[in-house]
């Protein structure tokens, strides 16, 4: 599936976090605007928001991450199209034309036809 976006995004973290299945991290609070999100920091000290559905609650104000995950957000350009790989939480895992993949949310993408150009 592709994609046009609306308006130019850009991410918006340095160092986004990056999470391995299995690791242990700090769980912080839900993002008011996009509940499926939930606030972790990890032993290195990163700190992001990750899916919540992603991560196992251990009950000590920690959880263990049930698969990958990088918080990494695209820099696409307005009108530009990117290929849709999966869908979470309103954010399109994104692939731009150079191969380079991320988040963009898809209240910014204008869903296109497969044979559109």
């Amino acid at each position: 599936m592709r994609a046009r976006l609306h308006g130019s995004h850009r991410n918006q973290y340095r160092n986004p976090v990056q999470l391995r299945t299995g690791q242990i991290v700090e769980l912080g609070v839900r993002d008011e605007e996009w509940p499926a999100f939930a606030w972790v920091k990890t032993a290195e000290g990163t700190a992001g928001w990750a899916p919540a559905d992603w991560l196992r609650p251990l009950g000590d104000g920690r959880a263990e991450a049930l698969r990958d995950y990088s918080a990494r957000e695209l820099d696409v350009d307005r009108g530009e199209q990117v290929r849709l790989h999966h869908e979470h939480g309103g954010w399109w895992w994104s692939e731009r034309a150079d191969g380079v993949q991320g988040w963009l949310p898809a209240r910014e993408l204008e869903l296109l036809e497969e044979n559109c150009t």
